[in-house]
């Protein structure tokens, strides 16, 4: 098995866990499986960096003397919004020597101010889409998912979002049970699917000014199976349909359909993620009655099965 060499790119105000997140991951790889991965940090000349937290790291040498390495990582932080052009003309020329590209969080509008997401598929931190799009129009831009694979460069949203690609990519180099042994020693998921949402639906909706509002939220929340019509909820909510619909709205951003439809989606991703529970039991606690619609709302948010999410995402059962 051939070792595969890493270079973290440093630089002042970079977000620590940018870094050091993924980094635990080969790590952990490494110590796993020996001889799989090489980690290697750098900075502009080789100099120690202050991170957006205070903390000091000193790298293992200068970019201008570093090897190209198999996996290029450019992390993160409050450094990447007015970055040293040195470090833009660098990654311009020796990012495309890399065999594989990786961001973290907003390293990846460094990757686009180095022209390397150009005609590509990518994400950033949710907070910094709108201007990765604005500045790159050449890049399209996923606001979703928690990270982006396209051909050989993959960018990942905010922060711990690194781990889960990490993780990922772990389980592409080596195999699915390394991966499966990091996550249970670092003590998270196997791995979140790519397409996830940077957001739950509690958290990508506004929480509503008015109680009734706020209280028929929690209530979707609680209940995906009930009966969650707008003339149900707005009973709840002591409201007329039409005025339910309209409040609604205007304080959570989105229409009470929309909402329903976001939590019940959750609701059965998770059965699958979490449980062995079967596909007909799992639509009908999430709200849809039957396995074929809830086949429908996946094709449709998610472009796969039920079946097909759970077989690629589920994670196996510990030995």
């Amino acid at each position: 098995m051939p070792q595969r060499t890493l270079l973290f790119v440093l630089f002042d105000g970079v977000q620590s866990l940018d870094v050091t997140g993924p980094m635990e991951v080969f790590a952990g790889a490494e110590k796993h499986t020996p001889g799989s991965y090489r980690i290697r940090t750098a900075s502009l000349d080789g100099g120690p960096v202050r991170t957006s937290s205070g903390l000091t790291l000193v790298p293992d040498g200068a970019l201008t003397a570093a090897s190209d390495p198999h996996t290029l990582v450019v992390p993160g932080g409050a450094g990447t919004r007015a970055p040293d052009p040195r470090l833009i003309d660098w990654l311009r020329a020796h990012g495309p020597r890399a065999r594989r590209l990786v961001s973290v969080c907003t390293g990846a509008i460094l990757l686009a101010a180095a022209g390397l997401l150009d005609g590509r598929r990518a994400t950033t931190h949710w907070a910094y889409c709108d201007k990765l799009a604005r500045d790159h129009p050449a890049v399209t831009v996923e606001p979703d998912p928690i990270y982006v694979r396209d051909a050989e460069v993959a960018t990942s949203a905010g922060v711990t979002s690194g781990i889960d690609l990490a993780l990922a990519l772990v389980e592409e180099d080596l195999d699915r049970d390394v991966a499966l042994d990091i996550a249970r020693h670092l003590v998270v998921f196997l791995r979140r699917p790519g397409n996830q949402a940077q957001f739950s639906a509690q958290l990508a909706a506004q929480t509503a000014q008015r109680a009734p509002l706020r209280e028929v939220q929690q209530w979707i929340t609680e209940h995906p199976a009930g009966d969650l019509t707008v003339e149900s909820l707005a009973a709840r909510a002591r409201l007329s349909p039409r005025h339910f619909a309209r409040a609604f709205r205007e304080e959570t951003g989105m229409t009470p359909g929309r909402y329903v439809d976001r939590v019940r989606l959750e609701h059965a991703r998770r059965l699958l993620e979490d449980t062995a529970d079967g596909i007909e039991e799992i639509a009908r606690a999430g709200g849809y009655g039957t396995p074929e619609a809830m086949r429908r709302a996946f094709l449709r948010a998610l472009g796969t099965s039920p079946a097909e999410y759970r077989r690629r995402f589920h994670p196996a059962p510990a030995r």
